[in-house]
This record gives C-alpha cells, sequence and structure tokens, in this order.
C-alpha cells in the first residue's frame, strides 16, 4: 500500500511542479520587477528599493480606479445574483422547453468577451447604433452612452451582466436541483405560499451556495478588463477606469514596467485582503443565517 501511494505521488510530482512553476515564477518575477526602475529610458532590473511603492501612497488616479472597479463589481454582481435567482427559480419549476431554455442562457458566457464588446460597442454608437435609433421611436431623443460617465458607466455594467449572468445562473441551478425536497413537502403541508416558501426554505438552504457564486463573481468582476479596453477604453476621461486597466496603461502605454509591477503587487495584496473580509462576513451573516 506504501508503494502504490509512493508511485501516485511520483506520477503527480510532474503536474504539481508545473503547477507551481506557472504560479510561482510571474509571481517573483513580478515582485522583482516593482522594486526596479524598469521603463522606456532604462530597460532593465536595476534595483531602486521601495520608490515604487512610495508613489503609489500619491497616485491618486490608482486610488480612484479602485473605488471605481469597487463600485462596479459590487453593482454588476448584485444584479447578476439577483436576475441569476429569478432565472434559476424559473426554469427550477416546472416549465415548457426546459432544457432549451438552459441552453440558451447560456449562449452569452460562451461566447468570446472581446467579440461581444465589440457589438456592444457597435449597439451603444451614438450615431450609427440600434439603442438610440430606439430612444428615438420612444420619444426619449440621443443619449450619450459613451460620452457620458454615467450612462458610459451603465454600459460597462449592462454588458458584464448580459455576459456573466449566465455563470451565476448555472451555479445557483445546480444548487436548486441539489436542494432536499423535504422541507418544501413540509411547507406545503403548512399551507405556505411561494414568497412564504422562498425566504423561509429556498433562500436560508441556498445561502451556502450563493455565498460562494457570490464570492467567485466578485473575483472575476474585479479583474474585468476586455469590456472596459474595448468598449470605452476607460473614457470619457477616466470615467470608467478600472484598476487592471489603469495598469495596463502605466506598463504597456507608458511601458513603466517597474512602476506597473509594483501597482500589481499592491492591487493583488488589497484585493486578497478585501475578498477574504467579504468571504468572512457572507459565511457569517449569510450561511450562518442560512444554518
Amino acid at each position: 500500500m506504501y508503494g502504490l501511494s509512493r508511485y501516485k505521488l511520483f506520477f503527480l510530482l510532474p503536474g504539481l511542479l508545473t503547477l507551481l512553476a506557472i504560479i510561482l515564477f510571474p509571481l517573483i518575477f513580478t515582485i522583482r520587477v516593482s522594486f526596479s526602475g524598469w521603463d522606456a529610458a532604462s530597460p532593465g532590473l536595476n534595483f531602486i528599493g521601495g520608490s515604487n511603492y512610495g508613489r503609489i501612497f500619491s497616485d491618486a488616479r490608482f486610488w480612484e480606479s479602485l473605488v471605481r472597479l469597487g463600485f462596479i463589481a459590487t453593482a454588476c454582481v448584485l444584479l447578476e445574483y439577483v436576475i441569476a435567482f429569478a432565472l434559476a427559480l424559473l426554469v427550477w419549476h416546472q416549465v415548457r422547453l426546459r432544457r432549451l431554455t438552459r441552453v440558451l442562457f447560456l449562449i452569452p458566457m460562451m461566447t468570446t468577451p472581446v467579440v461581444m464588446a465589440v457589438i456592444w460597442r457597435t449597439i451603444f454608437h451614438e450615431s450609427l447604433g440600434p439603442a438610440n435609433d430606439l430612444m428615438q421611436f420612444l420619444g426619449i431623443g440621443n443619449v450619450a452612452w459613451l460620452t457620458s460617465a454615467g450612462w458610459a458607466t451603465v454600459v460597462v455594467i449592462l454588458v458584464d451582466v448580459w455576459q456573466w449572468t449566465p455563470f451565476m445562473f448555472l451555479l445557483l441551478m445546480a444548487g436548486l436541483l441539489s436542494l432536499p425536497k423535504e422541507p418544501f413537502l413540509a411547507a406545503a403541508i403548512d399551507g405556505a405560499g411561494p414568497i412564504r416558501t422562498f425566504f423561509n426554505v429556498t433562500f436560508p438552504a441556498m445561502a451556502p451556495i450563493s455565498a460562494g457564486a457570490v464570492i467567485i463573481r466578485l473575483i472575476e468582476a474585479s479583474k474585468i478588463m476586455e469590456t472596459i479596453y474595448v468598449v470605452t477604453s476607460g473614457g470619457p476621461g477616466t470615467a470608467t477606469e478600472t484598476s487592471s486597466y489603469y495598469i495596463f496603461i502605466r506598463g504597456l502605454r507608458d511601458f513603466q514596467i517597474g512602476y506597473a509591477a509594483a501597482l500589481s503587487i499592491t492591487y493583488l495584496v488589497i484585493m486578497i485582503v478585501l475578498l477574504t473580509i467579504i468571504a468572512k462576513l457572507l459565511a457569517r451573516y449569510l450561511v450562518k443565517s442560512g444554518a
């Protein structure tokens, strides 16, 4: 038995080493680059200490992009959760063409994000897009979808919600299908209606799955990049500029590689701390309330 376990570890070792190399090498190299002055004028790993990290504290644009990211990610995840839960409940109950409906709901998630972002940018084009044609038909007039700070943020949130609500739907639907039937039978015997059954049985039973789904989507939403890059390019001005897009600008447009690496490490640490706190709060208040 001991020999069999040893051989299992032997066969798993190449994959484990590859995984560690893929994860650890870029991280360690980025940390090393963050302590260098690598830029367009002086490419190289010359050591400059913590100057890049000291510069971050006075970089108001980075902190503003972080706050903006928090707002966009929170709005996206909340809307996705509510819409996905409603759709999952709808499909969970006996409806016609349930299997076809599930497939249709998953189509946005299966499309390429950049391609769909280009299509959405075309839809919201202020002179050629069909969105303003619809506004004119309704008598509202043209809307500055991509040149107004507020509307551009709405467009970014709308595109992300359309793209990733199916993912949340998939997780919640799997959770609903795994729920035991006995509590629902007991609620029906007690004469509980649909609303009361939802708040007293369905939602508490789904609390652990809901917490996991929200955390997974928050992790992904905190990295939103393709939609910003294609649809708004961070504009108008910096109205939709998130942390990842700002790091992209500093690193690959301004070619301030050392400073961009320091921004990346700072952003990673902040996200780990914030998401850990959020996960613990969800586990304390949401999961325990459903226990």
